[in-house]
């Protein structure tokens, strides 16, 4: 037993075996502590509807913190002084949080994002300018796919800072679109096409039902308004069929399809007589 003792009283440096073996238990107590504490966090993340980015981040987050607590009840149990430990930790963590301030503002906003839901994979999205199908929702950038197969990659800043339109967030969608006539054209012709062009397309919901008429007298020309419900995955397609559809109504009611033009009326001056 004293030769034991005597042989955790060897120093080496300024510290001795029995520092350094009791610094060894303690980290090894702590590390068994931070995989309980991990596999507890896992099972509760699971439970919950977050999304598997966030949960990432939140498991890389905490096992980051605990194991840098892990350090300082190692050291503190050698003797090193803590405080001094924490001031060096806390002027790098201020130095690396001012060199990355971009960053982190991306990363909150991720967060931000992942956390309000505001879309998701898939959805077809409009956000500050740019709109595409969301291909990824990463923690400092949002993958956008365009229609024409363009990749773009948006900070999540400023997707945060502005105003988000979500396309394909609901089931339902109103078609609303504008069809131009000469003012000579009857309206219950006109009504009479447009109607024929709607029930022709079967993607269209009836319930509740189509919407049709003037909308606008204009200089030249009359506007008609067309609001009709589809599904959301259905838009585009009956978007371009209804325009065909019209195109072919109007001809077989003979309504006669406008422009912006310019009516010019000359009047001619006969001279007077005796002149």
């Amino acid at each position: 037993m004293d030769n034991f003792r005597k042989l955790l009283d060897t120093s080496i440096g300024s510290f001795t075996l029995g520092k350094l073996f009791s610094a060894v238990i303690t980290f090894v107590i702590c590390y068994v502590v931070i995989r309980i504490l991990m596999s507890l966090l896992s099972r509760f993340l699971n439970k919950l509807s977050l999304d598997k980015t966030l949960k990432n981040l939140l498991k890389t987050t905490l096992k980051i913190t605990l194991f840098i607590l892990a350090v300082i009840i190692t050291a503190d149990s050698m003797g090193i002084p803590v405080t001094s430990l924490v001031a060096i930790f806390s002027v790098a963590g201020l130095a690396v949080s001012l060199a990355v301030q971009g960053f982190l503002t991306n990363l909150a906003s991720g967060i931000s994002i992942l956390i309000s839901k505001s879309f998701r994979v898939g959805d077809y999205v409009e956000v500050n300018g740019p709109s595409g199908t969301v291909r990824e929702i990463g923690l400092i950038y949002t993958k956008l796919l365009t229609i024409d197969n363009k990749s773009i990659l948006v900070p999540n800043s400023e997707i945060s800072a502005n105003k988000i339109i979500n396309y394909t967030s609901e089931p339902l969608r109103r078609l609303d679109i504008n069809f131009y006539v000469s003012h000579e054209s009857d309206v219950d012709s006109v009504k009479r096409a447009l109607h024929q062009a709607v029930d022709s397309i079967p993607t269209f919901i009836q319930n509740p039902p189509p919407w049709i008429g003037i909308s606008a007298f204009l200089d030249n020309r009359v506007e008609y308004l067309i609001k009709v419900w589809v599904k959301t995955d259905d838009y585009w397609d009956a978007y371009y069929e209804l325009l065909e559809k019209v195109r072919t109504s109007f001809k077989e009611n003979g309504v006669e399809m406008t422009y912006d033009h310019l009516n010019v009326h000359l009047i001619e001056k006969t001279e007077e007589a005796g002149e």
